[in-house]
């Protein structure tokens, strides 16, 4: 009996103590580095023993990855979702411009929140200095579902599309999308300078319509 109560326990406990680890991971890492945090670090701060690191996630490697799984799964679900979605309401014939609407809308909302975003953005900047992550991680949690989703969208949306195609107009609309979130943070901050700057939604405007004339372009359609 006395066995199967601690067992309740420690099940009872142990989202909290999970997410907990994930909130203080996902700080230490992005404030101080993987290799500059250690796994004593993490517990401490996470208000846990150590122990409890490989209990729930079996190395500090393994937690690390669990901190950006947690951010890229929930991104590319909206992502995909969005894109889903005009496909079913258009009867898989959707407008270009509603499609790029809909994507660019759903990787614009995770970054709103602009603490847990500019924290995120430090993580993946350390990592692209210095590589801890699976190789093939980002490529299955990311890049091959929304690249799946968006094939499948813009090639309904605009017969005549080369298919092969399809990669290098997502990696310049997302582009556009990133440097159009930096930048506003950035004008934002700073003062007395001459440099326009532009409602958010109207440049996601713009994105859109200068993309759609870009994939119409490949596509042999005509421009008006």
């Amino acid at each position: 009996m006395a066995v199967s109560q601690g067992k309740k326990t420690v099940e009872g406990d142990a989202e909290p103590v999970r997410e907990r680890l994930l909130d203080t991971a996902e700080r230490l890492f992005s404030e101080r580095g993987f290799e500059a945090t250690s796994v004593r670090d993490l517990a401490s701060a996470a208000g846990c023993n150590v122990a409890s690191v490989n209990y729930y996630f079996g190395s500090k490697e393994r937690l690390y990855e669990e901190v950006f799984r947690r951010h890229f799964i929930p991104m590319t679900d909206v992502r995909v979702a969005s894109i889903d979605k005009v496909m079913t309401e258009s009867n898989g014939r959707p407008e270009l411009e509603v499609l790029l609407k809909a994507f660019a809308d759903a990787f614009i909302e995770p970054l709103a929140d602009e603490a847990r975003a500019s924290r995120f953005m430090k993580l993946m900047v350390r990592e692209m200095i210095d590589n801890h992550l699976p190789s093939d991680l980002f490529v299955k949690d990311v890049i091959i579902p929304t690249l799946s989703a968006m094939r499948t969208g813009l090639v309904k949306a605009c017969p005549g599309l080369d298919e092969s195609k399809v990669p290098l107009i997502v990696h310049s609309i997302v582009g556009q999308l990133v440097q159009a979130v930096h930048s506003e943070r950035m004008l934002g901050q700073a003062r007395d300078t001459d440099v326009p700057r532009f409602p958010l939604a109207a440049v996601i405007d713009h994105i859109v319509k200068f993309s759609a004339a870009g994939i119409r372009a490949y596509a042999g359609e005509r421009i008006e």
